[in-house]
């Protein structure tokens, strides 16, 4: 009996945070070890789905750099980066799209439509939702960055209750244009931005953003981020994921969460418990 009145408490520490987000987008970019672990898999698509069901309206964004290495190599396609990005030549974008709109996408939406959803996968490339140009052609081939967007793409898809899950592939109005491959925190938090999201979650492997003594940092604000970088305490993959939660912060997201993908129900813990477990930027 007292494990039932355990399980009870639960329930009624997270009615007060079930209240506050009723109807408010979330958009998460999925990526890390969360999206190798078929454990974890499986956990992420039940927690998108009971955030789903009592009224949250979840928008995923994913990566999929891992999977994007793994078939280069099967194919011998010989590929690098610069500056932390995949320098991506055309044929390195046919890759880059075939593995993030066909196998991740279809996965995600898959694994979530079986837990009872209604996924449906789109890339920036449909109806033109993300318009896209190169960073540096010469430097970084088909690498680019988010000029427009159509926002409307997304919020009718959540009007009839799909939740939407992107790939973060970039269209581009040329004729025989391959598209962009766009940074998946960059594009998290131009979404976010462009949404009105109440909240935008980025799930890594890490516990959150690190301080000179390898702890984590509950509270950031953007002075704090760019100490840190002077520090050099931010460096490498971080300051993608941390530049995004400024974008989106800076755009009328409230707060902007960096969370450890690779622990079990990572985004219940953060949005139902009053302590969170990762880092929040406000």
């Amino acid at each position: 009996m007292q494990t039932k009145i355990e399980q009870a408490q639960v329930l009624l520490d997270a009615l007060p945070y079930i209240k506050k987000y009723n109807n408010e987008i979330f958009v998460i970019k999925y990526g890390g070890a969360a999206q190798t672990s078929s454990q974890l898999k499986d956990k992420f698509a039940r927690d998108i789905i009971l955030m789903y069901l009592i009224g949250i309206k979840p928008v995923i964004v994913h990566g999929g750099g891992n999977a994007i290495g793994e078939v280069l190599d099967k194919m011998q396609i010989k590929s690098h980066f610069i500056d932390g990005l995949r320098v991506t030549d055309a044929d390195v974008m046919e890759v880059v799209e075939m593995v993030l709109s066909g196998t991740i996408n279809k996965e995600i939406t898959t694994l979530l439509n079986m837990h009872g959803g209604k996924a449906i996968g789109v890339s920036g490339k449909d109806a033109n939702f993300l318009k896209a140009q190169a960073i540096d052609q010469e430097k970084y081939g088909y690498v680019g960055k988010i000029v427009q967007s159509d926002p409307s793409v997304i919020t009718k898809l959540i009007a009839e209750k799909f939740i939407p899950v992107i790939a973060p592939i970039g269209a581009y109005e040329v004729s025989g244009h391959p598209g962009f491959n766009i940074n998946a925190d960059m594009a998290a938090g131009h979404i976010a931005a462009s949404l009105g999201a109440r909240k935008i979650i980025f799930m890594t492997d890490t516990p959150g953003v690190l301080d000179e003594n390898k702890e984590i940092v509950h509270t950031l604000t953007s002075d704090k981020i760019a100490l840190l970088k002077s520090k050099e305490v931010i460096v490498e993959g971080m300051i993608p994921k941390v530049d995004a939660c400024l974008e989106a912060v800076q755009g009328g997201v409230p707060k902007a969460h960096i969370i450890d993908g690779r622990v079990e129900h990572a985004l219940l813990l953060e949005v139902f418990t009053s302590q969170g477990i990762g880092t929040v930027i406000k």
